[in-house]
């Protein structure tokens, strides 16, 4: 399980999330634009249905930062620094997997699903620290559906946003924890049920 648990310090979206999370220039890190939009994001899908979740809305939560033309530099299909970009440019079978199942026409579709990972990351980083070499792969399976399942209950608008898909982050590291033989799909399709389950 060591090499498992060593494995998760290299998947393709914690690799996305350091890489524009640690953009240490306050002019120009893109992460801060992007977490402005997620947390936009967030707030409209709780004031739903009240609120129509569309872009501009997503823009109208953003203020006063929001505009067009940041909404679609971090969101749609010509966005900078696309989730999906990393995982269709890493080529793996069980990361292009992953891809389609979060490849999206609709680009707030898109935001959610990195509004996800967002949101999901510090219970991904409480997980790895509770991960140790001697447990199982079930015991590590039961640890991440633990995580995935306390994140959809904090977040369930979130969670239930594109049906009820679970952050990506999360479908990849339960592919890394069985040694890449769970593919990604199965990882996919695994952890929309515990997050159906947590709602």
């Amino acid at each position: 399980m060591t090499r498992a648990i060593a494995d998760l310090d290299n998947t393709v979206v914690g690799g996305w999330v350091r890489r524009l999370a640690g953009n240490a220039s306050p002019r120009r890190n893109h992460w801060n634009t992007r977490t402005t939009y997620y947390r936009a994001a967030v707030a409209v899908l709780n004031a739903a249905p009240r609120t129509a979740v569309t872009w501009k809305s997503v823009v109208a939560a953003a203020q006063p930062y929001g505009c067009r033309s940041t909404f679609y530099e971090v969101a749609g299909a010509h966005a900078r620094h696309r989730m999906i970009d990393d995982l269709i440019g890493d080529g793996r079978a069980d990361s292009l997997q992953i891809a389609l199942r979060y490849l999206r026409v609709d680009a707030v579709e898109q935001l959610i699903d990195e509004a996800k990972v967002w949101s999901f990351w510090l219970h991904r980083q409480q997980l790895t620290r509770r991960l140790t070499a001697q447990m199982t792969t079930g015991e590590l399976e039961n640890e991440l559906i633990a995580e995935v399942t306390a994140w959809a209950r904090r977040r369930p608008a979130l969670a239930r946003a594109n049906g009820a898909t679970p952050p990506a982050c999360a479908v990849e590291d339960l592919t890394v924890l069985h040694g890449r033989r769970l593919s990604g799909t199965q990882a996919a399709n695994q952890l929309t049920e515990v997050v159906r389950d947590a709602l």
